[in-house]
């Protein structure tokens, strides 16, 4: 078992903050829109850096998309800013129309996803927001597990010529990979090699996931972690690779099972090797107000659901 350590938690949100500042001393093309968000996305230094490269769209997230799409055709990278709520049910038809559609190189960049905002309440959760834009023909969708990862996928995103969904979280959660690391778009990571089981999570359920790895290997179970941070391209071969070895598979996510990363894999699993899968998620609810410690255990989204998850998914093999 591979051991990996917390080196303090942090909020993800607060790497797409540390990524925005490092692209404003470095890309001048990159431009930040909000939706009168800034504390919340942790912006506050690209602005006083780069205040001409700022706009303060104010609650008018459709509007933003649409400034965004026609900052693109000047040659700007504009990075839009909100909650995921937002950033993508609000607008949907815009980011349809005139991002996806007309394939322009926006960067939707969306805080406060899934369930663990918590006490803000369920109306600002989503729990759909990555089959809605996994769904749009060209989106690459992004859930990095970290704020190093957050941080480093920010950064790369300015790289990638099309539209990019990036999705990050309020609550502080581990910090435990790389500070240095390489952000490869569609590339998932091997974290913990095993034999029996195969756990594929993104989001912050990756420390679960490891945390449940690392208690399993005390009852003789030899789990593999894959983190998958790119939803969509998913990394096919990664995800064919390890089930063929283990046989089975757990996918892990904060997000409903309906049109997530589980369904993602299932649909590879079914097309190229079929094998026994059981999903951590959601199970088509909506959430409600509390801690995200609470909700993660009410709604089945922490290592001991996965676990739990695990020896369902043995007993199938």
């Amino acid at each position: 078992m591979t051991k990996y350590v917390d080196q303090g938690k942090n909020d993800t949100r607060s790497g797409y903050g540390a990524g925005m500042t490092e692209l404003g001393r470095t890309n001048p093309n990159v431009v930040a829109l909000c939706a009168d968000l800034v504390g919340s996305l942790k912006i506050q230094t690209f602005i006083d850096e780069n205040p001409e490269r700022f706009f303060q769209v104010g609650i008018a997230e459709a509007n933003m998309m649409g400034i965004a799409a026609g900052l693109t055709i000047g040659g700007k990278i504009p990075f839009t800013g909100t909650f995921a709520n937002f950033s993508t049910g609000r607008v949907y038809d815009q980011i349809r129309q005139s991002i996806a559609y007309s394939d322009k190189n926006v960067k939707i960049c969306a805080s406060h996803a899934g369930i663990t905002l918590g006490e803000d309440g369920a109306t600002h959760q989503i729990l759909e927001d990555i089959g809605l834009m996994k769904m749009l023909p060209g989106m690459t969708v992004i859930n990095p597990c970290d704020y190093n990862q957050t941080k480093a996928a920010t950064i790369a995103i300015a790289e990638h010529e099309g539209p990019v969904y990036l999705r990050f979280g309020r609550p502080k959660v581990a910090n435990f990979t790389p500070v240095d690391q390489k952000f490869e778009i569609g590339k998932a990571v091997l974290l913990n090699e095993g034999t029996d089981v195969t756990i594929i999570a993104t989001g912050h359920l990756v420390w679960e996931a490891l945390i449940s790895a690392e208690n399993l290997e005390k009852e003789g179970i030899s789990a593999e972690v894959v983190n998958i941070h790119t939803i969509k391209p998913l990394d096919d071969e990664a995800v064919l690779k390890s089930v063929k070895k283990t046989g089975c598979v757990v996918s892990a996510e904060e997000h409903n099972y309906l049109g997530g990363l589980g369904e993602s894999i299932a649909r590879v699993l079914a097309l190229h090797h079929p094998a026994p899968q059981e999903f951590v998620a959601t199970q088509d609810t909506f959430g409600e107000s509390g801690t995200p410690a609470q909700l993660m255990e009410k709604y089945g989204l922490n290592n001991k659901a996965i676990s739990e998850a695990v020896h369902r998914v043995l007993r199938r093999k």
